[in-house]
């Protein structure tokens, strides 16, 4: 997933796509264990997904908390 599409999108769906992205990540790894698959690429772009979507709501969060100020 691209940082452009990722940053337009709000916040309740930035947290859903996060859940989505866990889960997804959660079921390879699962499937990995078990011997099912073996799709390490498809694991490694979830997790830096997963880190993209929690930087910028990192950077939201950080952005409204100086905002406040």
């Amino acid at each position: 997933m691209k940082v452009d599409k990722i940053r337009n999108l709000t916040e309740e769906e930035l947290l859903h796509q996060e859940r989505d992205l866990a889960d997804q990540l959660f079921k390879l790894k699962f499937q990995l264990n078990m011997g099912q698959t073996e799709s390490l690429k498809k694991i490694r772009g979830l997790r830096k997904d997963i880190a993209r979507v929690k930087t910028i709501l990192g950077e939201r969060t950080r952005a409204a908390a100086t905002e406040k100020r």
